[in-house]
């Protein structure tokens, strides 16, 4: 077999580095979801990765999606996704430039906007295509993948309710605890302010 078609973990990493997050728009490497890469005889491969959270909704989506890029690699052999909730994912584990670009792990950033004022309102649109996937396209008509949850959230933002009235609505609808909830409606907000797909 000649060296060409060696498959390294080298090219697996390339491979999974055009592999996107459904929700992030951010590699799954650079996400940090990816835990390990063996590779044996030099063409199966074995990859262990996790998610951002438990009841992604995205999980079967991404594992196709990791095994469709993956399987580009020239040479390459089974490949075998195992999914691991230990240690568990967290915003550590993203690559710190990334996590900075986005706006993670910067609190001052997210005080930007004030909850009690701030009214998001959505733009750009709603895009459902054939195979069923859910995109919002910004007026750039930029692109982004999304899950009904997120859709949903951006057509609540008519204008109308500041982002606390946000999250108690989706905390009582979710059932989930405020504090819980919270969090992830200015991660949300931050994201689709980002993406131009609100106006704050």
């Amino acid at each position: 077999m000649s060296t060409a078609q060696q498959v390294t973990e080298d090219k697996v990493y390339s491979a999974l580095r055009k592999c996107m997050d459904p929700e992030i728009p951010v590699n799954v490497v650079d996400l940090g979801l990816i835990y390990g890469v063996k590779v044996a005889q030099g063409k199966d491969v074995d990859i262990k990765m996790t998610m951002t959270t438990r009841g992604c909704p995205l999980h079967d989506t991404l594992v196709s999606d990791v095994k469709r890029y993956v399987g580009k690699v020239p040479g390459i052999g089974s490949i075998n996704v195992e999914i691991v909730w230990d240690p568990p994912w967290s915003l550590e584990k993203m690559n710190p430039g990334v996590r900075d670009q986005l706006g993670f792990g910067k609190p001052k950033l997210r005080f930007q906007i004030d909850y009690e004022k701030s009214m998001p309102l959505k733009q750009g649109r709603f895009i459902k295509q054939e195979d069923g996937s859910m995109i919002l396209a910004n007026e750039k008509e930029q692109g982004f993948m999304v899950n009904e949850a997120i859709v949903e959230f951006w057509k609540t933002c008519d204008g109308t309710k500041t982002i606390t009235q946000l999250t108690d609505q989706f905390s009582a609808k979710l059932g989930m605890p405020r504090q819980q909830v919270e969090q992830e409606v200015v991660q949300l907000v931050q994201q689709l302010l980002e993406s131009e797909l609100l106006k704050a």
